[in-house]
């Protein structure tokens, strides 16, 4: 059994995609971030960093304790290996796929986060910020569509756990001021990744997990998730 601490954000839904793509048995422990649940001294002992998600798995492969572990790659690589799914095992396969999980962790993310955050949550409209993360992310996008060009997933032939890394943070591009029709290749990735079932399954969770999904913050969701020092 794997607990997932988790709520409806792109990073959470990374983990909902894989768990749900391998059938390997979880419940789900909900962080509401609007209302401060990730300071709780218990999530803290599992995630430091007070961001979800988080997993701690009650059967490692070394039979000890139960391990916990944050940060979303981290967990896709970790359960990617304890299934022996979606992450190739031969040197070049592995590689390519965990360099890719990496470009969406260092690049992608924080710069479609930011851009989320100054088009839609700043107090004030700073045209400066907004200009610089809408048009980072359509670099990225334009990186994106590059690169599947001239293949099915972003690390090649097979889907994996690249593309679930990559998937949650092309599902707002509205928000992000994208429009798909400009990234084709990217476009038809985007369309065969969500006509999944794990992949709808894991976003028919958001219905149940939180059902103010995609409401405005209200003060106190913006104080919880924008008030930290």
């Amino acid at each position: 059994m794997i607990d997932l601490y988790y709520w409806t954000t792109p990073n959470g839904h990374k983990i909902t995609m894989f768990l749900e793509e391998t059938g390997l048995d979880y419940r789900i422990k909900p962080i509401n971030i609007g209302k401060g649940d990730q300071f709780d001294e218990d999530f803290l002992a599992i995630a430091p960093n007070n961001r979800i998600p988080a997993i701690v798995d009650h059967a490692p492969e070394d039979g000890g304790e139960p391990l916990s572990l944050f940060e979303s790659g981290a967990i896709l690589e970790y359960l990617a290996d304890k299934s022996g799914r979606f992450l190739p095992r031969d040197l070049r396969g592995r590689t390519k796929t965990l360099q890719w999980l990496h470009w969406q962790m260092g690049g992608l993310g924080p710069m479609a986060g930011q851009n989320h955050h100054f088009t839609q949550y700043a107090p004030e409209t700073l045209e400066y910020a907004i200009n610089r993360y809408v048009n980072e992310t359509a670099r990225l996008y334009g990186v994106l569509d590059s690169r599947l060009a001239r293949r099915d997933y972003i690390a090649g032939a097979d889907y994996s756990i690249a593309d679930m890394a990559v998937y949650p943070w092309i599902v707002p591009h509205d928000k992000q001021r994208q429009d798909l029709n400009d990234f084709p290749h990217l476009k038809g990735w985007f369309e065969r990744i969500g006509a999944r079932p794990a992949t709808q399954r894991a976003y028919a969770l958001t219905r149940r997990v939180n059902p103010d999904a995609g409401k405005p913050l209200d003060d106190e969701a913006r104080r919880h998730m924008f008030g930290q020092r």
